[in-house]
């Protein structure tokens, strides 16, 4: 059995690390042996835009009805405020992150530039946190929503009676099973559910619309009651200023419209540089999204509004969740309406689709690169199977309650779009457009306003994020923890001073010496070669080549090494590295030296004073510490084979 086992075993294992740069190619780390993969042709804008479009235009599915809970009579007018803040707001934000991280890194790449060292890297794990609670809340909420279509189907409501739950676990099953099919195959799909469900919703808002004229007391009744409400026109727009903040679903299709750009087939001209064709691709994405989006959410929230009573829209009314889908069945006849729920159901189902292609997107580019996930979080399918079952955690515990879930939802969309709009303030700023720098720090003043004024209201939103971001830098610093000896350097290029002192020495016996530069005067280098000699009786015929490694970054994880040479005082040999861990660039030169020269290379240190916990400590967060005996272990991990393991002396 276990002849038969193991290739399968093999087969299995080749299979989900299969394509490890199947998202979101060209522009990301690939990991530090991999080789990289040709990039992705990609698709037409318009094809890619019905990828976004599942997320964003299913919104369609609750979201009158969340602007009828949130402002009742007032919903047409609370709508075109939340229309106004995305054409003059999130839009223009959006075009100006397509132009600054054109393979879909969003906004947190570009605040990950502003900051360094572990400050950066905790920023970004927050944004990630955030995004992860942003992303896979859409699955889970959205796979809840396509539930609840179903079991209030006039026809299936009977049968399928108290299965909401189970039937959202289903759901987010089959959308992990499409994922792990392969991702280029969701495009297709995304293609024909969009255009479907376009297609029904204008037949909807028309046959809606024509019933508003044609009973034209609805308008009167509308208007009358709105007069009697709230007075005036100025406390009419007052009011729905103040509760805008409850309808900012409406503006979660941002993020994965930048999330997925890396599909969007660019310009042959295109450079890995500058993918001007790429950039131009993305902003008519995000524009004619915008544009069908918010014409659609306008005239919906007018016909729900007049058309269905309000206390359909409270829970357990008809049209809770799903407003559109009373008025298909009541205007329209239960025939059209059950097609209807299908076409909804299936977007709704499919609108993890851009959130699970924006997961896949960020969390690789980010997490392996800080040594912050093992080198299979790269691939695709094994990422799937983690955010399906996080996704079913999340179900699970909010019962697959769609309103339970649309305070994090609504979080995690804010805080993403508030610091997008503050990283394009920051960038057109350092770019001397005064103009836009003023306007889009007015546009990250108002959606800071609204951030905040969700996070009151609704302050679970903001606990669900934080235990996703607690999870996440929790187990990133385990990860890196538990990769803590791994070698980490990506590539070692030697200059041609120090390639001729390896090569030198190889015609006796390599030997370098670990040195911490100081002075770097005569009497350093003299007094380090006479106590190497001395501490390990090495005798005065043997040479050696000084190593000096100095720390850049030490929150960095991997990197390329370059090691250049020169002559110190006329007579002392130094090779000179740049690395963020002295360990690891000492281990990369000596495995490398070894490969170039076939020569087994000795290395000389001393050992360093202080509490080893502590040293530990030094080197895990500032790559220093305790550096021999770590710089053994990164080789003893890195070779196995002991008789061809780089020697390591200790005085």
């Amino acid at each position: 059995m276990a002849t038969i086992e193991h290739p399968r075993r093999r087969r299995l294992r080749a299979w989900m690390l299969e394509g490890l740069s199947d998202m979101g190619k060209g522009g990301g780390l690939q990991g530090p042996h991999a080789r990289p993969e040709p990039p992705e042709k990609g698709r037409p804008w318009y094809r890619v835009m019905c990828l976004t479009g599942v997320d964003y235009f299913s919104t369609l599915g609750y979201q009158p009805g969340i602007a009828a809970l949130a402002a009742g009579l007032l919903s047409p007018v609370a709508t075109i405020v939340l229309v106004i803040v995305t054409l003059a707001g999130a839009l223009p934000v959006y075009r100006r992150v397509a132009e600054e991280s054109p393979y879909g890194q969003g906004s947190i790449a570009m605040l990950e530039r502003l900051l360094t060292f572990w400050k950066g890297k905790l920023f970004v794990l927050t944004l990630l946190g955030f995004a992860a609670t942003d992303f896979l809340i859409t699955i889970t909420l959205s796979a809840a929503d396509a539930s609840t279509h179903l079991v209030e189907n006039p026809h299936l409501t009977g049968v399928l009676h108290d299965k909401q739950l189970v039937i959202t676990l289903i759901l987010i099953a089959l959308l992990g099973a499409v994922f792990l099919k392969g991702f280029l195959e969701a495009i297709g799909v995304a293609v024909a559910l969009v255009g479907t469900y376009l297609a029904l919703n204008a037949v909807v808002v028309v046959a809606g619309l024509w019933h508003v004229a044609t009973e034209g007391h609805v308008i009167t009744d509308w208007a009358d009651a709105l007069t009697a409400e709230h007075g005036n026109v100025f406390v009419m727009i007052g009011v729905a200023l103040i509760v805008f903040p409850k309808l900012a679903l409406g503006l979660s299709g941002f993020e994965t419209g930048v999330a997925v750009m890396p599909h969007v087939q660019g310009a042959i001209s295109d450079t890995e540089e500058k993918p001007a064709g790429r950039i131009r691709g993305t902003k008519k994405l995000l524009t004619t999204a915008a544009l069908i989006m918010s014409a659609f959410l306008i005239t919906t929230s007018f016909i729900t509004t007049l058309l269905i009573p309000e206390r359909e829209f409270e829970s357990g009314g008809d049209a809770n969740g799903r407003a559109l889908a009373y008025v298909a069945h009541e205007y329209l006849g239960n025939t059209f309406g059950t097609v209807y729920d299908v076409s909804t159901i299936t977007i709704l189902w499919f609108a993890g689709a851009s959130a699970m292609a924006g997961l896949l997107n960020l969390m690789p580019r980010y997490l392996p690169r800080y040594g912050m996930a093992p080198h299979w979080a790269r691939a695709v399918r094994p990422m799937v199977i983690v955010f399906t079952l996080v996704g079913f955690l999340v179900t699970w515990i909010f019962d697959a309650d769609v309103d339970a879930q649309g305070g994090a939802y609504a979080t995690g969309v804010l805080v993403l779009i508030s610091s997008a709009a503050i990283a394009v303030t920051i960038a057109t700023r350092k770019a001397g457009q005064r103009g836009w720098a003023l306007a889009f720090a007015v546009i990250s003043a108002v959606f800071l306003y609204t951030t905040v004024l969700n996070v009151i209201e609704r302050p679970d939103g903001v606990k669900i994020g934080a235990c996703f971001i607690a999870g996440i830098v929790l187990i990133s610093f385990l990860s890196r923890l538990a990769r803590a000896f791994e070698l980490r350097v990506t590539d070692v290029d030697f200059d041609a001073t120090a390639e001729r002192f390896v090569r030198d020495m190889a015609s006796r016996k390599i030997r370098f010496i670990a040195n911490e530069p100081d002075n770097r005067d005569l009497a350093e280098y003299r007094d380090k070669i006479e106590q190497i000699r001395a501490d390990n009786e090495v005798p005065s015929q043997e040479d050696f080549v000084f190593v000096e490694v100095t720390v850049t970054d030490p929150s960095e994880f991997e990197a390329g090494l370059t090691v250049r040479g020169e002559v110190m005082h006329g007579r002392f040999r130094v090779l000179t590295l740049e690395s963020s861990s002295v360990s690891n660039a000492l281990a990369a030169l000596l495995l490398h030296a070894r490969d170039l020269t076939g020569r087994t290379p000795h290395i000389y240190f001393e050992w360093t004073e202080g509490n080893p916990f502590a040293n530990f400590l030094r080197f895990f967060l500032f790559g220093q510490g305790e550096v021999a005996p770590v710089t053994r272990e990164v080789l003893r991990e890195a070779e196995p084979d002991r008789s061809r393991r780089p020697r390591v002396h200790v005085g």
